[in-house]
């Protein structure tokens, strides 16, 4: 693949090797990225990562972002924040699948917010969205949430912009031109057939 931004001559290996190399138990936790439209393989991609963590021994938690925040809020009404933020600190690594979807209300927003706060600098976190930093005041809503937000996660961030085009959209694409191409008929194929059929003798030559 292409360098995923411009001037800076990494290309998306590179990326994925330093994020293993932020990722070593004696590194400094870090927040690592994926950006990128949907159908680009970004919850592919950090899916892979977590893998990796796997097999070498490290725990590991991926989930859908809006089924973190409900369990989040539910333990808030609950008075078990703590208890839940807790529980996910046994996770070395913890996956936040498409951010950029839930379009959070303010105490979902602040559980969400909590979350990134109790993480930074002791926890990684990893996390797809469809988002770029410039854009989170839609999930955040208040300005100065978003700037904090934004300002914990960055700092020892590893960033992988996916500016490709969708796979879904290019494999249901092929598929129909595949589809078209069967179900029209050669012309040459039919030229043929036509004056094989045409002869006298009775023969017929295959097309």
């Amino acid at each position: 693949m292409r360098a995923m931004q411009k001037n800076t001559g990494w290309t998306i290996e590179n990326r994925l090797a330093a994020i293993f190399d932020h990722m070593v138990p004696k590194a400094v936790a870090n927040t690592d990225f994926a950006f990128g439209n949907p159908g680009t393989g970004k919850t592919h991609l950090v899916c892979g990562l977590g893998l990796e963590l796997v097999r070498q021994r490290r725990p590991v938690l991926f989930a859908p972002t809006f089924q973190l925040v409900q369990r989040l809020l539910a333990a808030k009404r609950d008075l078990r924040l703590a208890a839940e933020l807790k529980r996910l600190d046994r996770f070395d690594a913890l996956i936040l699948d498409d951010l950029g979807y839930v379009q959070q209300d303010r105490e979902e927003m602040e559980v969400l917010f909590t979350l990134l706060a109790e993480r930074y600098e002791r926890r990684s976190v990893l996390i797809t969205s469809n988002l770029v930093f410039s854009q989170w005041d839609q999930i955040f809503k208040d300005p100065m949430t978003t700037a904090a937000a934004v300002d914990r996660v960055v700092h020892h961030a590893v960033i992988l912009e996916l500016p490709i085009p969708s796979y879904r959209a290019q494999a249901a694409k092929a598929r129909s031109q595949a589809s078209s191409g069967a179900a029209t008929p050669d012309r040459k194929s039919m030229g043929d057939t036509t004056v094989n059929d045409e002869r006298t003798d009775g023969a017929r030559t295959a097309p």
